[in-house]
């Protein structure tokens, strides 16, 4: 992958997770009730958002 697609890609990942994930409502309630490792066990495999981010994690290899 080119640089520049690259760069597109990760900044496209930093306002994705900026716009949906910051102050999260569910991250916040799990993180409480389970703790932060359920919370962010939570995000990578529950969330919408976080399957997204995993696809582009994926293009970036």
């Amino acid at each position: 992958m080119r640089d520049t697609g690259r760069k597109e890609l990760l900044n496209h990942l930093e306002n994705v997770m900026v716009q949906f994930c910051d102050g999260c409502f569910l991250h916040q309630h799990v993180k409480i009730e389970g703790g932060r490792r359920a919370a962010h066990r939570f995000c990578i495999t529950q969330c919408t958002v976080g399957e997204k981010l995993q696809e582009y994690g994926k293009k970036l290899r």
